[in-house]
């Protein structure tokens, strides 16, 4: 199994899980093109994409995606405010809402969508399991996670921005104290994703993927160097059409 990073930031936000046979979408905030060329024009592989919240960051693709014959999976929270905004069909059938805790079947996918803190309708991280790349968790957008993660194999987790930098940008007058608040409103600090690490069990864990970070909020060598410090984990900053290797186990 591959991930695929399309592309990770708040200008648009796309991973693909991916293998020979089968490939899940997970966020669609990008220009669909961009998507199926990552996918080799090969939709028939995709299982489906799931999209975490209503954020043009994280679904702008999605009406594009729905006329390709994919089908969709989110929240009722989210497709009911992707309707209201009309980037879906009230009447679309490619698009299936799920439930907080409860496992759906995807393709040679199970996911588990749980419940996260952002400023959204209904905003879900993922659980991910394939038999190649074991169990997935998948973090974006919030400032808090409620959840530990049991066996987990590899992860992929927020981290949008350092404390002290915004602090600093505040100070001299390089950031609106508006912006300043929501950032911490609705984002995970490297602060909160280093505990969040620290409160789960990561023996099994191979990967740790950093993702998106903020352009003027972070740093992005030192967060690295941060969680690999902290874990001992493969670490490694998402970035523009990466590939990374994402198996169950490190052989």
């Amino acid at each position: 199994m591959k991930l695929k990073i399309v592309n990770s930031g708040s200008v648009g936000n796309c991973y693909i899980l991916e293998n020979a046979s089968c490939a899940l979408v997970i966020e669609c905030g990008v220009n669909f093109k961009d998507i199926k060329q990552v996918l080799d024009f090969n939709l028939s592989k995709v299982a489906g994409v799931l999209i975490s919240h209503e954020h043009m960051d994280h679904c702008k693709g999605v009406k594009d995606a729905v006329a390709a014959g994919l089908n969709v999976y989110c929240s009722a929270g989210t497709y009911n405010a992707m309707c209201t905004n009309k980037q879906v069909a009230a009447t679309s059938h490619r698009v299936y809402p799920i439930s907080n805790m409860v496992v759906k079947p995807i393709g040679e996918f199970k996911v588990m969508p749980f419940d996260v803190k952002h400023d959204a309708a209904e905003p879900f991280g993922f659980v991910i399991n394939h038999p190649e790349c074991g169990n997935v968790v998948f973090i974006t957008d919030t400032y808090y996670v409620p959840h530990t993660f049991k066996n987990a194999n590899n992860i992929i987790v927020e981290a949008n921005y350092c404390q002290k930098i915004v602090d600093e940008r505040l100070r001299q007058n390089n950031i609106h104290v508006a912006v300043r608040n929501r950032v911490l409103e609705s984002h995970m600090s490297i602060e909160t994703c280093k505990n969040l690490l620290r409160a789960n069990d990561l023996s099994a864990v191979n990967n740790i993927v950093l993702i998106h970070l903020s352009d003027g909020n972070s740093n992005a060598a030192d967060f690295k160097k941060q969680v690999e410090e902290l874990t001992g984990k493969t670490v490694t900053v998402a970035g523009k059409n990466m590939e990374i290797e994402f198996s169950k186990t490190p052989f």
